[in-house]
């Protein structure tokens, strides 16, 4: 096929998983490779960074940017894929939201250092060696990446016109992108800036399980370990926290044909301001005992306080676009900006 559009891929802050999910869509992606080439995809083909900085602005259909932003890199090749792109996909909740990767964001740099490099049990490191922003080879002065202080989304990088959310995306909203493509393959059209590719309801609203809705109070909350979970049953009435209230559907329902809660990959709905937030409201809301108001405080508040790590159970995914997205400490002796 003569004038094949030309898709690149690239892997920031993430587990390589949303490449893998690429293959996993089995023989559209031979359909694809006949429709497209891939000027850009380096841990599948052999391309180097400077290959693709060399092509000009507008070269690309296609952007596939998997992975949230956490050093200077990974900023730079955001900036280079929005400029040389025509439609920029965040790819995959990494990119989308920030990701597990995001989680970092409850400490700061000197921290994760500290940590990675020093205190850690099986770390020796006498000389507290650690990354550097420069390093000499042969009396040259190379400049290295810089590890930010804060983990970023795509979106809050740079502007992104396609969001495809999932941990990894699953194969049925990867072939959504496959039609946007061939889509744009016929026509020249591209779907309306912000376009995410899933439902824009949350998965509560389609789950296989929403005929048992919430029906009273959860007394207790538990882990999913720690409980034999009924497999038809909302989670919910179970007393097992299901992020499936504030998280978009489209998913497949992976996790709970598994028997295992949502825990929010799919991010947030159009309507709402913060996935984790309105979370954490509805299971206050419900969690404890009925006759709360009978009982003292602490009985009161003992269930919403049994929850353990709440930040990785509500923001999982989400806490880099969340309203309060990072840790800020107080270090002595230094002024408040």
């Amino acid at each position: 096929m003569a004038n094949k559009l030309k898709i690149a891929v690239n892997w920031a802050a993430s587990c390589g998983g949303c490449d893998v999910s690429l293959l996993d869509i089995e023989e559209p992606l031979l359909e694809l490779a006949g429709m497209v080439d891939f000027v850009y995809w380096p841990v599948a083909m052999d391309f180097k960074k400077e290959d693709f900085l060399a092509l000009p602005d507008d070269s690309i259909d296609f952007g596939l940017f998997n992975g949230a932003v956490r050093t200077s890199d990974h900023q730079e090749f955001a900036r280079a894929f929005r400029s040389r792109c025509k439609a920029l996909v965040a790819y995959g909740s990494c990119a989308c939201y920030g990701g597990i990767p995001g989680l970092a964001n409850l400490h700061d740099r000197d921290t994760i250092f500290d940590t990675a490099y020093q205190t850690t049990q099986s770390t020796e490191n006498p000389d507290r060696i650690r990354p550097q922003t420069e390093c000499s080879n042969n009396g040259n002065t190379l400049t290295l990446p810089a590890f930010f202080d804060i983990v970023s989304s795509l979106p809050q990088t740079v502007k992104t016109d396609i969001l495809l959310p999932g941990c990894p995306p699953p194969t049925e909203r990867i072939l959504d992108l496959v039609k946007l493509v061939r889509q744009f393959e016929s026509s020249g059209r591209l779907p309306p800036p912000g376009t995410v590719i899933a439902e824009n309801k949350a998965l509560c609203d389609s789950c296989p399980r929403n005929e048992s809705r919430v029906k009273g109070r959860m007394s207790a909350i538990k882990r999913p370990h720690e409980t034999a979970i009924d497999p038809q049953d909302c989670f919910l009435n179970q007393g097992i926290i299901c992020m499936g209230i504030a998280t978009r559907g489209g998913c497949g329902y992976s996790c709970i044909e598994a028997n295992m809660p949502c825990r929010g990959c799919f991010g947030p709905t159009a309507d709402m301001l913060d996935p984790g937030a309105e979370a954490l409201s509805a299971i206050g809301s419900i969690a404890g005992e009925a006759n709360e108001n009978d009982v003292a405080a602490h009985q009161m508040k003992k269930a919403v306080r049994s929850v353990r790590d709440p930040v990785g159970t509500f923001y999982r995914y989400t806490l880099p676009s969340a309203f309060l997205n990072r840790a800020v400490k107080d270090v002595p002796g230094k002024e408040k900006p």
